[in-house]
């Protein structure tokens, strides 16, 4: 018989895996931003500034000091993503400054935004559930 607890992922949650799943939050933000919003491009304020915090926390992931405190701060943003990106910017609340397209095509891009969300949030609780040792870098017990 199997056992009963469920473990989504026993594995090592690697820096290639974050990385990865980083890259994935980004191009579901982006996709969405150049589907969504006239003109958009990777230079215009709504897509470049959210870009460089994208490269400047996956930079800063590169460096194992500062690992689990970036982990805390990308799992804030994706979640940021997820939330305020995905989900509440496409309901029609009188408190938003603008007013959301209501259609099936708006609707599907949020979507796809907030699924592309999902492997970074997976990604960072599975890293951050990790035993401190393999956490912090410590010799042969380190996951990078």
């Amino acid at each position: 018989m199997r056992n009963s607890s469920f473990r989504p992922y026993e594995g090592e949650i690697t820096t290639l895996v974050v990385s990865g799943a980083l890259a994935l939050s980004w191009l579901g933000f982006f996709v969405h931003n150049v589907a969504d919003l006239p003109g958009q491009t990777l230079l215009s304020p709504e897509s470049a500034y959210p870009t460089a915090v994208y490269l400047f926390l996956g930079a800063l992931w590169c460096v194992r000091r500062y690992r689990r405190v970036t982990a805390w701060v990308l799992l804030g943003w994706g979640l940021l993503h997820l939330l305020g990106g995905a989900v509440v910017s496409v309901l029609p609340l009188s408190i938003l400054p603008f007013d959301p397209e209501q259609t099936l095509y708006h609707y599907a891009f949020h979507v796809i935004y907030g699924f592309t969300q999902l492997p970074l949030l997976g990604a960072l609780v599975g890293y951050l559930r990790q035993p401190a040792g393999r956490i912090r870098g410590s010799g042969a017990a380190d996951v990078d």
